[in-house]
């Protein structure tokens, strides 16, 4: 057996030895910075993180005494959702579909406006005046809660499902808008000054040099905001924006547990199956 290392190995006959790249001071001090000592300020802000840690537990009235006691409850409430009740599985199955068609509708509307959006708020391709605006958007729209656009859709456009692919749409950009921005802004910028030093146009530089490097992440993105809305369209029918959500309140207010369990079943099984699928979906595209 040949006892030869990679480097000798990749000797060709008559060759020469190949030479390790030098590195630079900058990536050498990089490197080298990964195993160092934690700074004395990191470990003075341990301390600073637990106080606030526990300032935040104090304030929130955390008590893990509470919650012991009041596992006798939730495990009666477990119990009564036993043994669930498909006898309105047609029902279930039809407000399912409605849900996920819901959640395809509002990615891919919600995902088409977060870009554009995105374009706006990555810093190393949009201006200044533009650049501010569109966070201050997307913080705006991120701070207001699901439910309340759902509640001001049910009130312009009526009840349905419609109104819960506009919330979601308009929830979308406030929140995958910015990690849209954020991937863009992550890209190597090599690529980016090479294309700008030989006159490349801003759209140029956007469709050849963000895009193409962006792409994985945006795909990854995408399939998070997918399950997200799935997710999220059970809970924008509680206040009557179609899907399964409105169901699921009333089966809850009729304590009509057989029929509740069988709902959740239900969308156990559509969220795993969704994201198994999106899992292979990144796994191929990574």
């Amino acid at each position: 057996m040949s006892t030869t290392s990679p480097e000798t190995a990749a000797i060709k006959p008559g060759g020469t030895a190949p030479v390790a790249p030098e590195l630079d001071v900058a990536a050498r001090a990089r490197l080298e910075r990964a195993f160092n000592v934690p700074r004395a300020r990191f470990l003075l802000g341990i301390p600073v993180a637990l106080a606030v840690l526990a300032w935040s537990f104090i304030g929130a009235e955390f008590n893990f005494g509470k919650l012991g006691q009041g596992a006798i409850n939730m495990a009666d409430f477990l119990g009564r959702l036993f043994p669930p009740d498909f006898g309105k599985f047609p029902t279930i199955v039809a407000l399912l579909i409605e849900t996920l068609q819901m959640a395809i509708v509002g990615t891919a509307l919600g995902a088409l406006l977060s870009l554009l959006v995105a374009f706006g708020a990555a810093s190393n391709i949009a201006p200044k005046w533009l650049y501010y605006p569109s966070r201050w958007v997307m913080n705006i729209i991120r701070s207001v809660p699901d439910l309340v656009f759902a509640l001001m859709f049910v009130s312009a456009v009526g009840l349905g499902p419609f109104a819960g692919i506009l919330a979601m749409t308009l929830g979308s950009i406030g929140s995958i808008g910015k990690v849209y921005a954020e991937a863009m802004e992550s890209v190597d910028t090599g690529p980016l000054a090479a294309m700008r030093a030989v006159g490349a146009s801003d759209r140029q530089v956007v469709q050849y040099g963000v895009l193409p490097q962006a792409a994985p992440l945006l795909v990854s993105y995408t399939l998070l905001l997918f399950e997200g809305n799935v997710r999220g369209a059970t809970i924008l029918g509680l206040v009557g924006a179609g899907g399964i959500g409105l169901e699921l309140t009333t089966a809850m207010k009729m304590y009509d547990y057989g029929h509740l369990s069988a709902i959740i079943i239900c969308i156990i099984v559509l969220v795993t199956a969704i994201d198994q699928g999106s899992a292979l979906i990144r796994r191929r595209i990574t």
